[in-house]
This record gives C-alpha cells, sequence and structure tokens, in this order.
C-alpha cells in the first residue's frame, strides 16, 4: 500500500477533528435498501511470506498464464482447502 502524503494526512485529521454533526451527508445519502449488497467482497485475509518447494513444472504452469503466479497458486490453495472443510461437513451431517 502506498504511504499517504503530508496534504492527505492534513486532510484526513481535519476530517477526524469535526464532530459527526458538522459532516456535510448531503452527497451521500443513507443506504436504505441491502438487497443487492455482496456480502465479503471486499474480504481479504492477512497475507503471511512463506516459502514453498514446488515442482519445476508446476511452477512453470502456474507463471505460463502471465504476472500473478502466486496470486493464482494461493486461489487454487484456497478453493482446495473450501472443498475439503464442505466435504467435512457434509459427511458429518449424513452421521448426524
Amino acid at each position: 500500500m502506498k504511504r499517504l502524503t503530508k496534504g492527505q494526512k492534513r486532510e484526513i485529521a481535519g476530517v477526524a477533528a469535526k464532530k459527526d454533526e458538522d459532516i456535510d451527508l448531503a452527497e451521500m445519502p443513507e443506504v436504505i435498501d441491502w438487497s443487492g449488497a455482496e456480502v465479503g467482497k471486499f474480504y481479504c485475509p492477512r497475507k503471511r511470506p512463506v516459502t514453498m518447494r514446488l515442482d519445476a513444472d508446476v511452477v512453470e504452469w502456474l507463471k505460463s498464464y502471465g504476472p500473478g503466479s502466486q496470486t493464482k497458486a494461493n486461489l487454487l490453495l484456497r478453493h482446495a482447502m473450501s472443498s475439503t472443510l464442505a466435504s467435512k461437513v457434509n459427511d458429518k451431517r449424513r452421521r448426524a
């Protein structure tokens, strides 16, 4: 993430110093209808740097899709994790 400039910091401090009733929300009406909202759309879990040893052909395959091979690997692992967790939940339900 880029660092804030001095001007941006000054502007944020100015807004933070205002009382709620002094902030003009005329151009930002309150949202009343949340039916089109997407839950978790902006969810971004914390990242942790790790070192993994992968087979060369797997790395080449990931890189063959262009930039973002680590992101692609993360998405594939997340999908595998979600599938595994979902199957465990289904197994528990069948046994109950």
